[in-house]
């Protein structure tokens, strides 16, 4: 299923298949993908600019490592993204708030960010969410981003180059037709960002969520994305592949 241009229609629209396609996507975590012991669920989180997160939780033995256990298999080996950058630890450390972020049924591990509109719609709404993002890095809790959105005036180089410069000032420039930006972070041990761009009409590509020190699954974007987009209304995906809303009725 090729991605949609999402700018074409309301905000609301893309809030409703997020929360279909986050559900989706914990989903598929679950029946399978996640070592025994770990389990994906959405966190609902509040205020309006503030969208639900998938959150990959520990439970059990906090120190024993997930590749050691049964179920899903972490792959060990770097993945393979257009774009790969890293930063030594002492970087990172430096600006560190030496948080732990914890949830009440386990210890948050992973964290999978579907970005909303209304995450840049404004200065505040954008300084929110990076604010959120390099907590969740510094404290070691990996990290996927899912920007389906092109930059603003307020990202003008990506969500990716706004996170990244919360560490590390690099350049960053979108190669020739893509502006929408896929990133995972590797938060334990040496931090890495795993960026793969692309563009509206592409195929999702699977992305790496890290579990632990160089050890990750892949999260089947393409897959769930269509099962969400499957199960919307008829009317919802005229109205997204056309960007022609409906005339309203008249009484």
């Amino acid at each position: 299923m090729p991605i949609h241009d999402w700018t074409r229609v309301p905000a609301g629209l893309f809030h409703d298949f997020h929360q279909s396609w986050s559900i989706r996507i914990k989903d598929a975590l679950n029946a399978g993908r996640l070592p025994k012991g770990l389990s994906a669920l959405v966190e609902q989180r509040s205020g309006a600019k503030e969208t639900d997160v998938l959150a990959v939780q520990r439970w059990g033995n906090p120190h024993q490592p997930p590749s050691d256990v049964s179920g899903g298999t972490l792959t060990l080996q770097r993945p393979t993204t257009r774009i790969v950058r890293r930063t030594a630890e002492e970087i990172f450390a430096g600006r560190a708030n030496r948080i732990v972020v914890r949830h009440h049924l386990g210890r948050i591990v992973a964290v999978i960010e579907i970005v909303s509109p209304g995450n840049k719609d404004s200065r505040a709404a954008l300084r929110a969410f990076l604010e959120k993002a390099s907590l969740f890095i510094q404290a070691g809790v990996h990290l996927l981003v899912i920007d389906l959105f092109p930059p603003t005036v307020r990202d003008p180089y990506g969500m990716h180059k706004a996170i990244w410069d919360e560490f590390l000032d690099e350049d960053f420039t979108f190669p020739e037709g893509k502006d929408r930006i896929l990133a995972s972070y590797e938060s334990a041990g040496e931090k890495a960002a795993y960026v793969e761009p692309v563009a509206v009409g592409d195929l999702l590509p699977d992305m790496p969520l890290f579990l632990a020190e160089s050890g990750y699954i892949s999260v089947p974007l393409e897959t769930t994305y269509t099962a969400a987009w499957d199960v919307s209304p008829e009317e919802f995906r005229k109205v997204v592949e056309t960007g022609i809303l409906p005339e309203p009725d008249i009484d």
